[in-house]
């Protein structure tokens, strides 16, 4: 099969993935379509919204959809690195064997993941970016695939510990969840109050996740859309050349190179879910949100002025 055919059969699944998500979760198309975007990409997700918008509904659903292991784990005040990478004991021959702690999977969901202090939260940065964990010296592969989908509140700040800028950085995607539409919620409580359950089939295996991984590497992309992409990066560092007016004046640090390949691989996903063989510059806009807002920090006069982080993006992006 051609990378071609293979590209069409990804769209395809893609459909399937969300009609199957869909049948438990209402509304929130834009949402499923980034974590999706995220998967197929290799990247991780924080979902920020307030409590009962369903985020950790919506990522149970799409773990059963995608047929992959899945554990997730409540992130508390309490809750020590051993809980999430695991720890040796001494056996009954009285040697050390080494428990695997619920990271080892392949979807974690990290819930509320800033109700734990640094140290805990930093159990995950090697497992986020380099896909192992080391602990009593040895280090211990991760399955593949792998993801991490942590969930977060924003209006909750007593007993929360934001998370560092080092931590920030290796989510590919920082989504925001909004209320649903009237509609939506009528759809909602008639759903959730009927006692009918739905099942959600599976559409993807492992492997073939993985397939479409490196499939989306592979994908081509025209030289003016790599320019654009670090272009953007560019515009919003205060002390670079391409800075615009608007980042000198509202932001304090901007996005590292991490950022820029994110957008060219998110560009990649965006473009092929579309049943597109290579990404223009609008794959890289319908991405770039998400991957920019929580990369760049703004200062007290972005507050005073009312200038929000997408709302920064927006300009940058016109």
């Amino acid at each position: 099969m051609s990378d071609a055919d293979r590209l069409i059969a990804l769209s395809e699944s893609y459909q399937q993935l969300n009609a199957e998500i869909h049948k438990v979760i209402v509304g929130q198309d834009e949402v499923v379509r980034q974590v999706l975007i995220a998967m197929f990409s290799g990247g991780h997700c924080l979902l920020v919204g307030v409590p009962g918008l369903a985020k950790t509904l919506l990522v149970n659903t799409i773990a059963s959809a995608l047929g992959v292991g899945f554990n997730r784990i409540q992130f508390t005040p309490d809750l020590m690195p051993s809980d999430i990478i695991g720890s040796e004991i001494l056996d009954e021959s009285r040697s050390f064997k080494f428990i695997p702690g619920p990271i080892f999977t392949n979807i974690v969901l990290a819930d509320e993941i800033n109700r734990t202090p640094p140290k805990t939260q930093s159990a995950l940065l090697e497992a986020m970016q380099e896909r192992r964990v080391t602990t009593a010296g040895k280090t211990y592969d991760l399955n593949h695939p792998f993801f991490v989908l942590a969930t977060q509140n924003p209006i909750e700040q007593e007993g929360t510990y934001p998370l560092p800028e080092a931590q920030l950085d290796r989510f590919m995607f920082n989504i925001w969840l909004d209320y649903p539409t009237f509609e939506e919620e009528i759809a909602i409580v008639k759903s959730t109050t009927s006692g009918i359950k739905t099942e959600v089939s599976k559409i993807l295996s492992g492997d073939k996740i993985m397939e479409y991984q490196e499939l989306i590497r592979r994908i081509p992309v025209a030289d003016n859309v790599l320019e654009y992409a670090v272009n953007l990066v560019a515009k919003t560092r205060a002390n670079s050349e391409k800075a615009t007016e608007l980042t000198k004046k509202y932001l304090t640090w901007g996005a590292g190179p991490r950022a820029s390949q994110y957008l060219i691989l998110g560009a990649k996903c965006n473009a092929a879910l579309n049943g597109k063989f290579s990404p223009d510059i609008e794959d890289v806009k319908a991405v770039a949100v998400s991957i920019l807002q929580h990369r760049l920090v703004k200062n007290y006069k972005a507050e005073a002025d009312g200038y929000s982080m997408p709302k920064i993006i927006a300009s940058l992006l016109g």
